[in-house]
């Protein structure tokens, strides 16, 4: 007796996007993620949103496949998204050339463009450099990777579809030849069982070897890690990309009041190998320069770094060894029957966010095939989220200052109106414990209360409570409190603190200097001095 007919690894957008195009056709699916949704690569990226020009040149089908990505996710997730456009900048450093070869590619691959005269760009991007030599306009975008992944995995949900957090898939258990489930830990009790299964799809992304591995099969997913930087204010409008081959630092990309530059590539021997480093900072700030005259007079809050799980398939060319930047970003379907001879296995790897609704829809395509499941995909047709009433907003307006109401609503979509209701009877809780982020008390209530939230971090990802200026420094210990009261199996106060304010420290470390190193020092006075929170 099989428990589901399938089995998803890993809690990433493509593996919500998967648990969510299966549950839609009415198969039965369980996801089994190791930590929060979201923790991993899919929250740890610029937030791009591709137009695909990018990827003209080198790669045109993963280009032609971002644009229809790009306004298909427009279209069904508006409110995951910002739709900032974006600008291809030529600078006297660029070359003329791969200009014009771009012109052209974006023409093969039907991305729009838009030549911008160099006194409009300096017009609508004052802090610009203005020695630039031509500008295109694209549809580029900006995703919340939080904010999608969770709206997948509710969609899901309301499909039939399960997911599991902080359940780790040990190893998969197969028979004469077939997999037939997984062997899972639930990390927060200890307790061990086994997930029986059809088909087991393996998105664990950066982990994917690992878990093929368990059973002998050898999956060459390469971890190359990127390091991005944030500044506490939107020192762009739109997204600014440099007009050459994809390198380091070539990126600005705008999110609300803050911006992202990115990013650097480095291979590493481990998806935990994600620290960033001083001189990655260095790195990028010389190359931001380029784009952004004086941009060392900016305030970076953190650096950041994700692990891009790459696929490389050279391993069968003779003489060929794809390195570095020269390692596909397109995505690789394997069918572990066909190539291995493993009958109910199937792993997804590499890719990009953009185009994780288009990996889902081929993943599940293959399993409904094989399960003679013949309903077809409908996730690029149905709205991710549903509209949030005009009641609501009307009601929100009424409750709370004119700032956090957009925001709060987005992130809370359908538990918005329990939300206000909890404010319209308890008024104080209506106060933000998160001035940064705009975070209501009721709604990190709300967010506490979750089935699905252990820990301070499982909060941050769900409101983005800590990950404004402060960077926890005052919202941390207001949030802790709430925590406790809904989750009472914890029972250690210093450690979730110092788990969370290290996950802080981690990004805070590799920019330490100017105003950040004073903030850092108020953030130690208050925890070490005033609330006498001890280091180990």
């Amino acid at each position: 007796m099989k428990d589901y007919q399938v089995v998803i690894v890993g809690g990433g957008a493509t593996g919500v996007g998967i648990l969510r195009d299966l549950s839609m056709r009415g198969i039965s699916a369980l996801l089994l993620e190791q930590g929060d949704l979201a923790h991993g690569t899919s929250s740890r990226f610029h937030g791009l949103l591709h137009s695909g020009g990018r990827y003209a040149v080198k790669d045109p089908q993963s280009a032609a496949e971002c644009i229809d990505e790009n306004l298909i996710l427009k279209k069904i997730a508006p409110h995951c998204i910002s739709d900032t456009g974006g600008w291809f900048v030529q600078t006297k450093d660029d070359s003329p050339g791969y200009v014009e070869e771009w012109i052209k590619s974006c023409a093969g691959a039907h991305i729009p463009i838009r030549e911008v005269s160099i006194s409009e760009a300096c017009r609508k991007e004052p802090l610009m450099d203005k020695n630039v030599l031509r500008v295109f306009e694209v549809p580029d975008a900006t995703v919340d990777g939080f904010r999608i992944v969770w709206a997948n995995a509710r969609s899901a949900r309301h499909y039939n579809g399960e997911f599991r957090t902080y359940h780790q898939a040990e190893r998969l258990v197969t028979d004469k030849g077939q997999v037939t489930g997984v062997a899972v830990r639930n990390l927060l009790n200890g307790h061990q069982f086994t997930v029986h299964c059809d088909i087991v799809v393996n998105a664990a992304g950066a982990w994917a070897s690992q878990l093929a591995g368990s059973i002998g099969i050898p999956l060459d997913v390469i971890c190359d890690k990127g390091t991005l930087l944030a500044f506490n204010q939107r020192l762009f409008h739109r997204v600014v990309n440099r007009l050459r081959p994809s390198g380091d630092g070539d990126i600005f990309v705008p999110h609300e009041t803050i911006t992202i530059l990115g990013t650097t590539s480095q291979f590493v021997d481990s998806p935990e190998d994600n620290d960033p480093q001083q001189e990655e900072v260095r790195s990028l700030l010389e190359i931001g320069e380029q784009l952004l005259p004086g941009i060392m007079k900016n305030r970076i809050i953190r650096a950041f770094s994700g692990i891009r799980p790459l696929h490389r398939e050279d391993h069968d060319v003779p003489g060929v060894k794809e390195e570095g930047r020269n390692v596909s970003r397109s995505f690789a379907l394997i069918d572990h029957e066909l190539q291995d001879g493993i009958k109910g296995l199937i792993s997804i790897v590499g890719g990009k966010f953009t185009t994780y609704r288009l990996m889902a829809e081929k993943v599940s395509d293959r399993v409904a095939e094989k399960l003679g499941n013949t309903t077809p995909c409908h996730t690029a047709e149905e709205d991710l989220l549903p509209e949030i009433p005009e009641h609501v907003y009307k009601k929100a307006a009424r409750l709370l200052p004119y700032a956090p109401v957009e925001k709060m609503l987005e992130r809370l979509q359908e538990d918005a109106e329990d939300v206000l209701k909890e404010i319209e009877q308890t008024p104080h809780k209506g106060q933000m414990l998160c001035e940064c982020e705009m975070v209501s008390m009721a709604e990190v209530e709300k967010a506490a209360s979750d089935e699905d939230t252990h820990h301070l971090a499982d909060i941050r990802r769900k409101t983005r409570l800590g990950m404004g200026t402060c960077q926890g420094a005052f919202c941390t210990y207001r949030a802790l409190p709430l925590l406790w009261q809904k989750k009472e199996k914890y029972d250690s106060l210093d450690e979730e603190l110092r788990n969370f304010l290290n996950q802080r420290w981690k990004g805070i470390r590799p920019v330490l200097w100017g105003q950040q190193l004073r903030e850092t020092e108020l953030t130690r006075a208050i925890y070490s001095g005033i609330l006498q929170f001890t280091e180990n």
